[in-house]
This record gives C-alpha cells, structure tokens and sequence, in this order.
C-alpha cells in the first residue's frame, strides 16, 4: 500500500508538470495572438508571425495528447497501470521516486505509442522526432520565455531575469575588449575551409600547453589526444556514443547537472542512474551530500539488480549545482572503484578556474602522476564558464585512448566549430600575461564580490545554502516554504518565481533526491543581481504569506469541529 502511495503520488506529480506546461503555453500562444512586432517588410512579419503561431498550435497539440493518454493509465482504479517515468526502486523514496531513462521517455515528458495518437497528431515527424520535441521543449521552455522577454534596466525592466542558467556574465567587458584587438581580426583562406574535424592542428596544440600549464601536469599533454567539438555538451554526448551501446548507463552522483540527460538521450540514448547524495549530515557523510565508494558500489548494484549495463562513471569538479572541489585523495578512490569494476570515468571540468575561495585548491585529474587506468579517463573542458563566452561553443576532449580520440574525430564532422572562431580562441588561450594579470584576478574579484552579496541576503532571509567556494551558483535549501515538502510543491514555488519573471533551477532538474533544493546563478552584473533578489524576496514573502493563511484556516476549521457537539444517536424504535 505504501509503495502504491508513492506511486500516485509521483502520478499526481507527472500530472501537475504537464497541466502547468500547457498553462505557459496557453499564455505564450495568447501572447503571439495578440502581439504584432512592427517589421519594415508587412509580408515578411505576417509569414513569421504565422509560423510561430502555427509552432505554438502543434506544441498545445502535443502537450494535450500527452494528458489524454496519460490519464487513462494513471487512473487509480486501472490495474495494470505502470507508471513510464516513475522508479520501481524498491527503497521507495519519498519523494515519489526519480524517473527511469525507457525508449520513450523523454525526461519528466513522455509519450506512448498508441493508434489514437496517429489520429490525434498528424505532424510530419516520426515517433523519435516526436519524442525529440518533446524534450526540446521540456528541456528548454523556460530558457526559451526568457530568450522572448529578457530584462534590460532601461528598455525592458518587466523582463525575465534568468538566474537558472548557469552562464557567465561577470567578466564579459573584458573578454568584448580582448576580442577587439588587433590580433584577434586576423583572417587567410585556410580559415575558410572546412577545418580538421579533430579541431585545427593549432588550437589543439594552444589546448594541450594551456590544459598542461593550469591542470599542473606532471608531464606535457599531447595535441594528439585533444579533440575539439562544439561544447562541452557535444563532446559528453558524443563520448556517450562511443563509449555505450544504446540502453546503457553511467552512473551520475545527483544532484548533478541536468543537461547530462538531455546530451545522452538525444543521439546515443544512453542512460543515467542516479547515485542519490544526502543532505542530512551522518556518519558516512562527513557532509552534505558527500560522495562515498560504497554509495557508488550500492547504485552499481542496484542498476545491475535491474539488468542495467554501467559502462562509466561521470563526475564533475568542481561540482554542479553543490560547488564541492574533489580532493585528490577522494578522487583517487574514485578511480579505484571504476577500475574494480571495469568502467571508464568521464571527469568533467568546465568550473576549474572559476574558483574563488583562496583557501580551496582545485586538483585536475590530469595533476596526477599515476591514473589507475589512464585508457578509461576521460577529462571535458571548455571556455564557456571559465571566460565568459559561451556563445564561441567551445569543448575540448582530452584522453590517454588514441582509439576514444580516433572515434571522437568523426563527430566533428557535425559539431566543429568555425575555422575564425578557433583562431581566436587560440589567441585568447595563448594569451598568458593577460590571463593571469589581467583576466584572473578581475574575474575572481568579481566572482567573490557577487558571492558575497548573494550569501549575505540569504542569511537576513534565513535560507540555508551550501557555502562553498566555487563555480557560479548557491545551492539553496528552500524546504521551509514547501507545505507539505513534496516535489508537487517545489514545482509549484518554481512557478510563483515564474510568475514574478525570475527564473531559477529547481532541484529536481538536477535529479535530486529530496524536493525543496534550488540553484541559483549569482555570476551575472550587480544591477541585475540586485534586481533579481528583490524578486525572490518577494516570492517568499509572498509564500509565507499563504502559508500563514493556510495553517489559520486550518485551525478555525479544527477548532469549530471540536466545539460543535456530536449528535445524538436516534432512538432505536421497539415494535410494542
């Protein structure tokens, strides 16, 4: 009965996520009714504006099959019913579960194959386009608002503040002005042809020497082992096909960052199962959500119990969304634990030079003399977090397996990057005197100042957080204004900060396992940030606010129950 519970309850979930999407995109589809931007060309206006309504209409198609087909199987009284994002995890977690990776899952979104669905939606697209678009727009609908009504402080005030993406703004005035110079605008023919699909022979060297100088490496790192792809989303996604066969898994300490399920499911269709960190403080976890050997041994376990083939295990360091740096020694058990059982480890560290706190030294694994298995780690860095240029989409592999950089190669065929943008990103990397004297010490300086200012006005709001040192993000614990602590209700705060045009990551994109967790970005200008914590403030006043009604309702209710007096029993009538 308890595990039937849970499951309803993870239904009721699914159920709200679903009814809420169609409530923005009703509103989204009212808007682009009702709003006519003014472009010099009348013809050119009305075909977009016809498109993007015909966009809308075939998205409130999809999210209104979605709800037809899902209510009959999750009736309570249908039997057979089994729910196809919900975990059989016989721990029966309370908080309903994390969903399960199946063929026609597409994050907390699904769909299922029925006749009624070819005679409900006649698109052009096949069944994996469907389920594609599906998780574009889960995935992105709240990125996808922000990009149509973004804040400016003198045009658009009213706008969308986005602090659930984690992008680097702090430093984008000195990267424009680096840009700029003269070096930078240098052009020949090579630069217009299609380039080595490993990256150009020049930027993977600039990679090798920069990765060598600021991972502190024992020995120098060869080029030949770079790889260089259009982000670091690109290059995990495609490891992911090399290194799995489809429905296999990695196994992903959670709360971990969101886009591993978008980058494995879209192409290679690999899973992820979750290795469920705790925030409440143990014996076994010296702190919270500390990430132990035997947490990692207990999900291997269970993931084979289910018949789930682990081929690798993904960290990220330092952390996303927690901040944690690894140490070496953590790192090495790490590694020790994926040689036991034969899996590659892809060590991601797209934050290494975005640590702050003077007292944290981060560690590269590429730092140390003596890998278990050099053949089967795999390190991910790119210069979207460190530098502040995330539009360059720029991710680099490196790897000891000549045959995991040979197969990666071929991908860049699809997801290379300009021949003119790797110029300039060897410019910028080779670029030293500025980087360290110039660039570094700004942006630390800046990174600390928002930090601080983001920390101190949680504190005089008493929300917890966790106080660490790196990255671009405070993980918040928000379970106070959940009444009762459930996903349903995290999921409705997330859409109060919706309402006020502030967009933060709630912790269930992260897959974490207890509700109430929210990352918000603090990297962002001060005017902006200022802007955004009279937002959230708000929110939580507001949230309180209701709280304090509900629990007084509550209590008059209780209190005229008790104070009416019970009706007597009638008289049972005798036949005289």
């Amino acid at each position: 009965m308890r595990d039937q519970a849970l499951r309803y309850r993870s239904i009721h979930t699914q159920l709200m996520e679903m009814v809420l999407a169609l409530r923005q995109t009703v509103e989204d589809h009212i808007t682009q009714l009702t709003t006519r931007p003014q472009e010099q060309d009348p013809g050119l206006e009305e075909q977009r504006h016809g498109q993007a309504i015909r966009e809308q209409e075939a998205l409130l198609g999809r999210l209104l099959f979605q709800i037809i087909s899902f209510l009959p199987a999750g009736a309570p009284g249908n039997q057979s019913f089994q729910p196809p994002c919900t975990s059989t995890d016989s721990r029966g977690d309370a908080g309903g579960g994390q969903p399960v990776q199946t063929s026609r899952q597409t994050g907390q979104m699904f769909y299922q194959e029925s006749d009624f669905e070819n005679t409900i939606i006649s698109y052009d697209l096949s069944n994996r386009g469907i389920d594609i678009s599906a998780l574009y727009h889960l995935s992105f609908r709240d990125y996808n608002t922000y990009q149509g009504n973004k804040y400016h402080k003198d045009k658009n005030t009213l706008g969308y503040i986005n602090l659930g993406t984690s992008e680097n703004k702090l430093c984008t005035d000195l990267l424009a002005e680096r840009l700029n110079q003269s070096d930078m605008t240098y052009i020949d023919e090579d630069l217009l042809q299609y380039t080595d699909w490993r990256g150009q022979p020049f930027l993977r060297k600039e990679v090798a020497r920069f990765l060598t100088f600021y991972c502190k490496t024992p020995e120098f790192l060869d080029p030949e082992n770079v790889v260089i792809l259009n982000g670091r989303s690109a290059v995990f996604s495609a490891l992911a096909m090399v290194l799995c066969d489809p429905g296999e898994a990695f196994l992903v300490p959670t709360p971990s960052y969101g886009g591993f399920a978008f980058s494995t499911h879209l192409y290679a269709k690999v899973k992820l199962v979750p290795v469920h960190l705790e925030s409440q403080v143990t014996e076994a976890s010296g702190y919270p959500f500390q990430l132990t050997v035997d947490k990692l041994e207990q999900a291997l376990l269970g993931a084979k119990i289910e018949g789930k083939k682990v081929r690798g295990l993904v960290l990220i360091n330092p952390q996303n969304p927690l901040g944690d740096v690894y140490s070496q020694d953590s790192m090495m058990e790490y590694l020790e634990f994926a040689k036991k059982y034969n899996l590659h480890v892809i060590v991601d560290e797209m934050y290494m030079l975005s640590v702050f706190d003077e007292a944290i030294t981060f560690h590269s694994v590429l730092s140390m003399k003596s890998l278990p298995d050099p053949n089967k780690t795999h390190v991910i860095w790119g210069t979207s977090k460190d530098f502040c240029i995330s539009g360059f989409r720029f991710g680099a592999l490196y790897t000891h397996n000549r045959e995991v950089a040979s197969a990666m190669s071929s991908f860049g065929y699809l997801h290379s990057i300009s021949g003119i943008a790797q110029y300039k990103l060897r410019q910028l990397l080779q670029d030293r005197e500025w980087i360290d004297n110039v660039y570094l010490p700004s942006y630390h300086f800046r990174l600390q100042e928002a930090h601080r200012y983001v920390t101190h006005k949680l504190k005089a709001l008493k929300v917890p957080f966790l106080n660490r040192g790196s990255g671009l993000y405070v993980w918040i614990n928000l379970k106070q204004y959940l009444d009762p602590c459930t996903f349903e209700e995290e999921l409705l705060l997330h859409h109060r900060f919706l309402d006020h045009k502030l967009i933060l990551s709630p912790g269930k994109t992260f897959m974490c396992k207890e509700p109430g967790w929210f990352r918000l970005i603090f990297a962002v200008r001060p005017h902006l940030l200022r802007s955004a914590m009279r937002r959230f403030q708000q929110v939580l006043v507001e949230q309180e606010q209701e709280h304090r009604v509900k629990q007084l309702e509550d209590a008059m209710k209780e209190e005229v129950s008790t104070s009416q007096p019970e009706t007597p029993a009638s008289p049972v009538l005798r036949k005289s």
